[in-house]
């Protein structure tokens, strides 16, 4: 149950709503069951009288209980909508920082699933679990003093009430649980495999791979209606279970109540028809209860995982935390491997890259680039050595600080189906108009970007898909500059680029990081780029090279 402790805690904020709520919903309640008593106890005397009369208690009780039903709706839902907002946010908080290098060993479906899926099973968590028990704790004092004033015998029905109430529902949650899991982990497989189809659709027609990837779809489908069924049929057969009982206890109400009179009778059928109504549900509530502790916990699993590499801990004492001074990059005899049973990608290794310089490191695929990279963006962290960004040890600085200091751009930056403008600001969220022009212009996409009917205000496809690429490029490199990093660090920038392209790309960049530190990672040079020092990384060792 930890993971649902830690979801409830994260509702701590909107807890005065969730709390209107579920007051209004036990006011609603009460109103029912108040109006259920006093239209058994005026029906049956007005029966015995001969004479039917609505007295205004009853009129009340009638109009309170519509009132507050519909209040509790209004009240309930949108405290849920704010206390899942919350969850959200939080939950893509904590994700981005664990996969800031990218989704790493997570499949995009999987996340995707436990976004909005697992998200908003988490609504039955209030709506239809904390809700509905504070009715049973409210309900059972009732009826115990309500029953019991009308005859004592007729409480023999409450062990049902609790039956249906309690005992049922935690049945329900003991058996839901695995087959949530089943169902969740199918969700995500679904989700992936759709996902995977959808993204790969130019070469899955290229390759006339269209049955086959409609036949996983299928299978991975087939498997979560399987799950679903199975968990639907859990469901039925305890909500078949719970009405079984609750008419075999209105029913002893009824044959009780005869006992003691009629009017007895009527008041113990009313009000327990009413109570075993309100507690109908329960047995479905514990179904999702089992549901809710798997979503809980595949939320919390992936909003957790924390950050690749931990930032340091804040000290206590007055002592300012380190900061750099100037921008200069050293490796310092480090030695990396990706795990324990793994080799080394390369042991003592020393780099320097002085402020201001531009640097090549060359090497084939598999030969540690990309390491490198990692490692300076502080997404992975050295077995041993120092990686030092301005004579401080990066393990000392938060990743923030790190981060602010090092721009970078890879081969798979991706653009936002959204307009050129707020592609850009993801570089400066601060930016204004000019500065935004004068990227462009220094990416030399300006021209482009005027030529277009809405100039920044242009839409771009999904991935950028409205530019060529090396149009996309040149945008990716303009909110690089944006960002005022005084390092830029390009890893494979052109990967995927004709030979023409990628030189024009080089030359653009040539200009474009004027002042600043370059680190560019690449398999090949053109030969237009210019650079102060290239290194050629291979079998776990830097060794010059030239042009």
């Amino acid at each position: 149950m930890s993971p649902v402790r830690k979801i409830l805690g994260l509702w701590r904020a909107h807890f005065m709503y969730l709390a209107f709520g579920a007051l209004l919903a036990l006011a609603a309640l009460v109103a029912g069951i108040m109006l259920m008593q006093n239209a058994a106890r005026y029906t049956a005397t007005s029966v015995l009288g001969g004479v039917l009369l609505v007295p205004l208690a009853l009129q009340m009780a009638g109009v309170a209980r519509v009132v507050l039903r519909y209040l509790e709706r209004l009240v309930t839902h949108d405290a849920m909508f704010r206390a899942l907002g919350g969850v959200r946010v939080w939950f893509f908080t904590g994700l981005a920082q664990s996969a800031a290098g990218g989704l790493g060993m997570r499949r995009a479906g999987d996340a995707l699933a436990r976004l909005v899926n697992d998200v908003e099973a988490l609504d039955g968590l209030y709506l239809r679990i904390i809700v509905p028990g504070l009715s049973v704790l409210v309900l059972l004092p009732i009826l115990l003093v309500v029953l019991r004033h009308e005859s004592v015998w007729v409480l023999l029905v409450l062990p049902l009430f609790v039956m249906v109430a309690v005992v049922l529902p935690w049945r329900a949650a003991a058996l839901a649980g695995e087959h949530a899991k089943r169902a969740a982990l199918a969700m995500a497989g679904l989700r992936s495999a759709a996902l995977d189809a959808l993204s790969g659709l130019r070469e899955v027609k290229i390759f006339a791979a269209e049955g086959r990837m409609l036949a996983m779809v299928q299978a991975r489908e087939a498997t979560l209606l399987a799950a679903q069924r199975e968990l639907a049929s859990r469901i039925s057969s305890l909500n078949v279970s719970g009405f079984l009982v609750a008419q075999t206890g209105i029913l002893l109400a009824l044959l009780i109540g005869f006992t003691s009179g009629p009017l007895a009778a009527a008041v113990a059928v009313f009000v327990l028809t009413a109570a075993f109504e309100a507690v109908s549900a329960m047995p479905r509530s514990g179904v999702l209860l089992g549901q809710s502790q798997i979503a809980a916990a595949r939320v919390v699993e992936a909003a957790q995982a924390g950050p690749p590499v931990a930032d340091p801990v804040k000290s206590d004492t007055a002592r300012p935390e380190p900061m750099p001074h100037g921008h200069a990059v050293s490796f310092e005899h480090v030695s990396f491997r990706y795990a324990e049973d793994l080799p080394y990608v390369f042991e003592n290794l020393s780099l320097q890259l002085p402020a201001g310089s531009r640097t090549a490191l060359l090497g084939p695929s598999g030969a540690g680039k990309s390491t490198i990279a990692a490692l300076l963006l502080k997404l992975a962290a050295p077995q041993s050595g120092k990686i030092k960004l301005g004579a401080v040890d990066i393990a000392a600085l938060p990743a923030e600080v790190v981060h602010s200091k090092i721009a970078y751009l890879s081969q798979r930056t991706h653009l936002f189906a959204d307009s050129i403008r707020n592609n850009l600001l993801l570089g400066d969220p601060l930016a204004d108009e000019a500065q935004l022009w004068a990227a462009l212009e220094t990416a030399q996409l300006a021209d482009t970007v005027q030529a277009l009917p809405e100039g920044l205000d242009s839409w771009l496809g999904e991935g950028g898909n409205t530019l060529s690429g090396g149009q996309g490029r040149r945008l990716a490199l303009a909110r690089t500059l944006l960002s005022g990093a005084p390092i830029l660090l390009l890893d494979e920038p052109c990967a995927g680029l004709d030979a023409a392209t990628e030189a024009a790309f080089y030359e653009t960049l040539n200009h474009a990081v004027k002042g600043r530190s370059l680190v560019l990672i690449a398999h090949r040079l053109t030969g237009v780029e210019k650079l102060d020092r290239i290194w050629r990384l291979a079998g776990g060792s830097l060794v010059p090279a030239a042009n």
